[in-house]
């Protein structure tokens, strides 16, 4: 009874069931590698091939050669898009997050309320007026910010998510008193917020912002009615156009998906503690 969770040592069933989870979740990313790097028999192999193949360079060049859909620029502004969001959303939010966690101001109840309710409305149902509203900024042609990189990265510069979930890691992570002092001191909100603040809240950003980036990278139906058939598209969008057509070769459609899912098996195998440790520290201190 005296025990600690931590301290009490996993049982055998525990290890088969970890093993049987992992094999289950890693499979499908496994039998991706397999045919990306086999040819069009192996789809009709019974039963399924488990093997990895030696085609794998034969796929890549075909997919980052293809005509019409741009592979290796959509990596790239996939990754700048992903980037320039994560960093916004992570400033962003933390500021407003603080703000509404310290700071005494006429209608801070009120405009978190507005911003909680705002997670309630499903985005498809903004779709539309979103499409009209680029469209309508001033841009290089008649469809506005419409094909641009700007009618994906700017509606996301700000998340509601983020700023609930900063306000409430806040109030439990950084203790009035803290602030108080950095007052007595002469430190100005911002002085408090850079130096008080932002430390505390380290393990809540690394969360934020794995969270963010994996979610920008994946984003698919924004990018798609906003960049579909222009030259700027994003990986999501590519690889539907990989999939598009009256047939279509797997083989070609997983290389190119197994190259789009590598960053992000990384970042989150880097910062996968990270995401754990601010999830666990927000439940305790709430």
């Amino acid at each position: 009874m005296g025990r600690a969770p931590q301290d009490t040592p996993a049982g055998a069933w525990t290890y088969v069931l970890l093993t049987v989870f992992f094999l289950v979740s890693a499979y499908p990313i496994y039998w991706m590698f397999v045919i990306a790097t086999s040819t069009d028999a192996a789809l009709a192999d019974i039963p399924p091939k488990f093997l990895p193949g030696d085609n794998l360079g034969t796929n890549l060049t075909e997919v980052f050669t293809l005509e019409d859909v741009y592979f290796a620029e959509s990596l790239l502004n996939s990754v700048i898009v992903s980037t320039l969001v994560t960093v916004s959303i992570l400033f962003f939010c933390s500021v407003a997050g603080f703000a509404f966690a310290k700071l005494r101001f006429r209608g801070s109840r009120v405009l978190m309320l507005i911003v909680i309710l705002t997670l309630t409305v499903p985005n498809q149902l903004g779709v539309v007026a979103l499409y009209i509203l680029m469209g309508k900024l001033p841009g290089q042609g008649e469809g506005g910010w419409n094909g641009s990189l700007l009618a994906v990265i700017v509606p996301g510069l700000v998340s509601a998510f983020g700023v609930f979930y900063m306000r409430q890691f806040i109030i439990g992570a950084v203790p009035d008193e803290l602030i108080e002092s950095g007052r007595v001191d002469g430190a100005t909100t911002m002085r408090v917020y850079w130096s008080i603040v932002l430390p505390a809240i380290r393990p809540a950003l690394a969360v934020l912002g794995l969270l963010t980036f994996v979610g920008t990278w994946n984003d698919f139906q924004w990018p798609l009615i906003t960049l579909g058939g222009s030259d700027y598209p994003t990986s999501m969008v590519a690889l539907f156009d990989l999939a598009s057509g009256n047939y279509v070769l797997y083989r070609r459609v997983l290389a190119g998906a197994l190259v789009a899912t590598v960053p992000l098996i990384l970042m989150l195998a880097v910062g996968g503690r990270q995401i754990v440790r601010g999830i666990m520290e927000g439940a305790v201190k709430s």
